[in-house]
């Protein structure tokens, strides 16, 4: 069968960002977690307490085993990890853990300026929300922009705002629209996070919210199953009641249909997501990322289906 998706290697039928790194680079690009010590306005009382219900106290930002560091420090020891599995690659400092746009000028030009006069960094990519985005930052990073490529990350997980409600986001589908309207007018790329499996979020809810987003102008995606971590407020609530979460077959389907609703040119840079396996309290299927990969794979070659085929 021919695989008629041309954004690919391996015959993937999605746009993977594998395949948008060796392309515009043409070499091996690994990311390298970095803290820097930012937190969000829905955890420190601006907007709310306690964050994201799903998140960890470490902000995402697990997996980062020198997080105690200065940054050039994590950055060193992280990238040695990196080096063991591809010796001279480029590298994209990611800074992964909470808001990290959510700070005065001077904390955010000190955090990035470090990594944007390295040769050996080919991007920058910030996780932060679409309300921690002043002007003097947008300035900032779309000046940065002119040296290397900058990914802004926005966490919208749904855009039903009922969701958001639940999962104690404290800001607005429409929100995000407004700042995606100022970033468009920047070099700054942006890539959407949404999340499946939410609390009381049915396949409708979250074929949606891709739906919701197709046509806006992100240049990429990931989307990410539900973890239920231990110590999160998400891990309290599903302890004292269980609420539903997908099986794995579901999932795969369900994230086949979500690629079939995206403009093709859309970079999928994750379609779930690392756990750590002590952390988690469901679901356990999460846990073996490669096998649920190459599942998406083969049913979209079963079923002759590509990103972008319901994209108009």
């Amino acid at each position: 069968m021919e695989n008629p998706f041309p954004y690919s290697f391996n015959e993937k039928r999605y746009h993977t960002f594998n395949y948008y790194l060796k392309t515009t680079y043409h070499a091996k690009v690994a990311k390298v977690i970095l803290d820097a010590g930012f937190t969000c306005p829905n955890r420190d009382g601006t907007k709310g307490v306690g964050g994201c219900i799903f998140c960890s106290a470490y902000g995402s930002g697990d997996s980062n085993t020198a997080m105690k560091e200065d940054l050039l420090k994590q950055y060193e020891n992280n990238k040695r990890i990196m080096d063991r599995k591809w010796p001279n690659e480029l590298y994209i400092p990611y800074f992964q853990s909470f808001s990290n746009t959510y700070g005065p000028l001077d904390k955010i030009r000190n955090m990035l300026e470090p990594f944007v006069a390295m040769d050996e960094v080919a991007e920058i990519a910030i996780a932060t929300r679409c309300d921690c985005l002043q002007e003097d930052v947008i300035d900032y990073l779309d000046s940065l922009t002119k040296i290397k490529p900058i990914w802004l990350e926005l966490g919208l997980q749904s855009s039903n705002d009922e969701t958001g409600k639940i999962i104690n986001r404290c800001y607005s589908f429409e929100d995000l629209k407004k700042a995606l309207f100022i970033l468009e007018k920047t070099g700054i790329k942006v890539c959407a996070h949404v999340m499946n499996g939410l609390p009381f979020e049915d396949e409708k809810d979250m074929l949606k919210t891709v739906a919701d987003i197709a046509h806006l102008p992100f240049e990429g995606i990931k989307i990410h199953m539900l973890h239920v971590l231990k110590g999160t407020a998400l891990g309290d609530m599903y302890e004292k009641e269980a609420f539903a979460i997908i099986d794995r077959e579901s999932y795969i389907r369900l994230v086949v249909k979500q690629l079939e609703l995206l403009d093709p040119k859309v970079v999928v840079q994750r379609l779930t997501g690392d756990p750590i396996k002590e952390d988690l309290l469901a679901p356990e299927w999460v846990l073996n990322k490669t096998t649920i990969l190459n599942d998406i794979d083969k049913l979209m070659r079963k079923l002759d289906t590509y990103q972008g085929r319901l994209y108009e």
